[in-house]
């Protein structure tokens, strides 16, 4: 089950669909009650606290993403397809100088 120190022992204040802010300033409260997950210096308080900044750079990040438009977008898929061509060739090129050269020091048995 769930641990009952987050559950908020006054039924009025359920979760509804657009009492999110309620929630996360309620859940903000009862982290603050806990001093060793703000300590930064403490190894669960570490964990934590990256893992909400992390969430928060993400938040920050997808909401300033964009779509792109049809010509970035070709222009990206030309750039990616350039690259893979020549990673291609730089690894057909190594194998094939590598070839004779492993055969000449093998012996060629």
């Amino acid at each position: 089950g769930s641990s009952t120190w987050l559950r908020d022992p006054d039924p009025s204040n359920a979760p509804t669909p657009c009492s999110s802010g309620r929630i996360r300033g309620a859940m903000a409260d009862k982290l603050k009650s806990l001093p060793f997950i703000n300590d930064k210096n403490n190894p669960i308080g570490w964990f934590v606290q990256g893992g909400i900044e992390f969430a928060k750079d993400s938040q920050r990040l997808v909401q300033r993403c964009t779509k792109p438009d049809a010509k970035e977008f070709k222009k990206i898929a030309v750039a990616c397809s350039i690259g893979f061509a020549i990673m291609g060739f730089i690894g057909y090129t190594v194998k094939l100088v590598f070839i004779p050269i492993n055969n000449i020091i093998v012996g060629g048995s």
